[in-house]
């Protein structure tokens, strides 16, 4: 008998389960496989863990980094890996991809030491795709963890003089056309596409809005680590995050979770001056119903009603639960606004924030910049167009209209204003910027785009339109 046979065998150990990385890959295959959203899978994933007794605050915001962390990344990180694994990446089975991800991220992208990331991730791909591909795993992230993410970058982004947009798209983790699009719009200079990809790429802050008549930022402004917003008086930002929904006014509906740039639009369109009566407004495209519920609050302050429009049903009854309370009139339709169920002239306000591709909310989502394609653009395009159009027959005349998209490509905003003001001569484009005073860097104008990095908000577009004749 040989001395290796003599040699007793160590028994075999039993995987051990990391509740806080367990549940990051868990959101991550939600993502993956249902084309879910992480802002909605996540929530309710660490509720029913704190429920268990699993997690603490700590381990709610470790799980919560690795998940955003991981997404925001996911085109760099790829990158990374396909340096390291000797097939493409389309061969690498998503399972496995996420863990290596998730590995990667915190080897790269968080002060977690080494040891750790590399032994936490293998020990996840033994509980999740067993100890076959956890050596897998084990093997790459070792390779990953030979240089930090400068040193990574130097080896697999193009020079910025070879390749400016692809050395952007893998250094920002952006697909390559997104970069060139948000270029394309924003202008300028090498430093500004960089200082928006990096905003893109940042947590954003937790911004409450105070509903008038409900609530007022004095109130919120009492919540630990609340500050003022930067421009609305009605928002106020949680900078160390937290949870909404614990605070009293926004269980209520008193308050709500709103984007300072949502904000700004509902309070730009509620400011533009009109001619004649203000009794009646519209939201036309108004689920889930944040900005729905301010307009109400505004429109209720000066006696007003607010009609609050929505195609899909269900989006329809989230925009009801918003509105409940509000002080004034108002009622909600689930209406098509490309044939809306109401005459022509009804209303001396409308707001049309339109469907678009949503490349202006990519630090909320941000897996979303995985999923877009160029060829989307096409899709909405008839749709931002025929709703527009509507809102233009739906105003009166000397009545306004407020053309809003969660997007700053040109294709989305510019490009669909003046398309349709090329074919009606009875409107006209106000200057939006002094509807926003305060707000500084809006440009040449008469229309507004707003910018995470200038701006700290999401990349909303504005146009105020009047109805002349």
């Amino acid at each position: 008998m040989s001395e290796q046979s003599r040699r007793p065998r160590k028994p075999y150990r039993r995987p051990k389960k990391d509740p806080v990385r367990f549940l990051a890959f868990e959101a991550l295959r939600a993502v993956d496989e249902r084309d879910a959203y992480a802002n909605l899978v996540l929530p309710p994933l660490l509720r029913k863990a704190r429920e268990k007794g699993d997690f603490d605050g700590r381990d709610a915001a470790l799980a919560t980094e690795l998940v955003y962390g991981t997404l925001r990344r996911q085109g760099t990180y790829d990158a990374v890996i396909a340096a390291c694994v000797d097939r493409p990446l389309r061969d690498v089975d998503p399972p496995v991809l996420d863990v290596l991800s998730l590995g990667v991220h915190q080897l790269l992208g968080t002060r977690i030491p080494t040891h750790a990331a590399v032994s936490a991730s293998v020990e996840l791909a033994r509980v999740v795709l067993g100890d076959g591909r956890a050596k897998f795993v084990n093997a790459v992230l070792r390779k990953v963890a030979q240089d930090d993410l400068d040193g990574w970058l130097a080896k697999v982004a193009p020079p910025y003089d070879d390749d400016p947009e692809e050395h952007l798209a893998v250094v920002h983790s952006h697909p390559r056309w997104v970069v060139s699009a948000l270029w394309d719009s924003l202008g300028g200079s090498r430093a500004g596409i960089e200082e928006l990809l990096e905003a893109d790429n940042e947590r954003p802050e937790v911004t409450l809005v105070a509903r008038p008549g409900r609530a007022t930022a004095e109130e919120l402004l009492g919540e630990e680590a609340a500050v003022p917003g930067r421009w609305s008086p009605y928002a106020v930002r949680l900078t160390e995050g937290g949870e909404p929904g614990a605070i009293e006014a926004v269980r209520e509906g008193r308050a709500g979770v709103q984007d300072e740039g949502s904000q700004l639009v509902a309070l730009a369109l509620a400011n533009a001056p009109i001619d004649g009566t203000d009794e009646k407004w519209l939201d036309g495209c108004a689920g889930p119903g944040g900005k729905a519920a301010l307009l109400a609050a505004l429109a209720a302050e000066r006696g007003a009603m607010l009609v609050a429009s929505e195609k899909q049903p269900h989006r329809a009854g989230l925009v009801a639960k918003a509105l409940q309370g509000n002080p004034g009139p108002y009622q909600v339709i689930a209406g098509d606004g490309t044939r809306p169920p109401w005459l022509p002239g009804s209303f001396d306000r409308v707001l049309m924030d339109v469907p678009c591709t949503g490349l202006g909310a990519l630090r909320r989502r941000p897996e979303a910049r995985w999923r877009r394609r160029p060829e989307d653009l096409d899709g909405f395009a008839p749709l931002q167009r025929a709703l527009l159009r509507t809102a233009l027959e739906s105003v009166r005349v000397g009545g306004v209209v407020g053309y809003a998209t969660c997007s700053p490509h040109l294709a989305e905003t510019r490009a669909v204003v003046d398309d349709v003001l090329k074919h009606d001569p009875h409107a006209e484009l106000l200057d939006a910027r002094p509807m926003l005073p305060g707000v500084p860097d809006l440009g040449d104008g008469p229309d507004v785009q707003l910018w995470p990095h200038r701006h700290g908000t999401d990349a909303m577009y504005l146009a105020l339109i009047r109805r002349t004749a």
